[in-house]
């Protein structure tokens, strides 16, 4: 049985890829220190994978979580721009020192391939669109500069090492399992919940700005073919839909979906954030095989229907557990029979 180790398994990315390869019969290990991720993420699959709660900057518990395992795939990070400025020692921590150590440790354990979450955040601000992997990076925040040293890394360890290994550069993934509840969260769940349940949320910037908005099951499918495609090795992937929509129109069409406006305000633009944000795919398409088979819009109805449906279980337990607090005094005292 093929094994695979998925590092950030707890988060929204890494629990859709612990899905999608138990649905094909592999075996699964999940290392994730929860920082970020959640536990509620992998409830109902944990009995099936083997869960190590550990923080990969310590090098003891990159060795164990690589050992014995065929594919490596690093989702784990502290995934936020604005979190990076306001403190890049832990984001260095997490996502550099936590990367080097585990490449250390998978080139020891001799993996079949080692698959690198990066992100398009390492292109910078540049005014040219689309990105291609071929442009200069400029990154403009500490996390952008984190995922820039994990690509490097990634490549160097191929190149001086012979460790297999492929990087994919995200573009704005979102889908169902999303933390809404930081500040720090991406934009999409933070606004799909507001739409659902009548919040105010803020819009960094004039809502003008624009991203290549990728649904998460497009990421689930660019990682199983790195997996698989021998000419990917070495290389550095977009994993994007090759679209890209303002901030204003994912507003109007959430309205749209949902059948009414939700209540939003605009704010300054956060530091680190870029203008625009679009993919060039055509060499994840050439060398990967990869296609975006879900796109923007139905990715964000798939979206708003999990959360609703989410919503409507927590209030199905919530009602359930008020029901049996108030029977619990009379059960556990009942009145006389006479």
């Amino acid at each position: 049985m093929t094994s695979y180790l998925v590092t950030g398994g707890g988060g929204f990315i890494g629990s859709a890829l612990v899905r999608a390869l138990l649905e094909r019969g592999a075996r699964v290990r999940v290392v994730d220190n929860f920082r970020t991720g959640l536990r509620s993420n992998l409830a109902d699959v944990e009995a099936q994978i083997q869960l190590i709660e550990g923080d990969l900057s310590d090098p003891v518990v990159s060795r164990k979580a690589v050992e014995g395992m065929d594919y490596v795939l690093h989702e784990a990070a502290i995934p936020s721009v604005a979190r990076s400025v306001e403190d890049p020692i832990s984001s260095n921590q997490a996502n550099v020192t936590a990367t080097l150590n585990l490449l250390v440790a998978a080139h020891d354990a001799r993996v079949k391939r080692f698959v690198f979450a990066s992100s398009s955040s390492v292109y910078g601000d540049t005014e040219i669109l689309p990105k291609i992997e071929t442009m200069p990076e400029r990154p403009i925040s500490p996390y952008a500069l984190s995922k820039l040293a994990g690509e490097k890394y990634s490549v160097i360890f191929h190149r001086t090492y012979g460790l297999p290994t492929v990087c994919l550069r995200y573009f704005n993934v979102f889908g169902p399992r999303q933390n809404p509840n930081s500040p720090y969260s991406a934009v999409i769940s933070r606004f799909v919940m507001a739409a659902l349940d009548g919040g105010k949320v803020t819009l960094y910037g004039d809502g003008r700005q624009s991203r290549d908005f990728t649904f998460v099951d497009n990421v689930v499918e660019a990682n199983l073919l790195a997996c698989a495609k021998q000419d990917a090795v070495g290389g550095v992937f977009n994993i994007g839909t090759g679209e890209r929509h303002t901030l204003n129109e994912l507003v109007a069409l959430l309205s749209a979906i949902v059948g009414r406006e939700f209540d939003f305000e605009y704010a300054p633009p956060r530091t680190g954030d870029v203008r625009h944000s679009l993919a060039d795919i055509g060499s994840a398409w050439r060398i990967l095989g990869y296609r975006p088979r879900v796109g923007f819009q139905d990715g964000l109805r798939r979206t708003v229907e999990w959360c609703s449906a989410s919503i409507a279980r927590k209030q199905q337990y919530a009602s359930a557990d008020s029901e049996r607090r108030t029977l619990a005094p009379s059960c556990l005292n009942p009145t006389p029979t006479l």
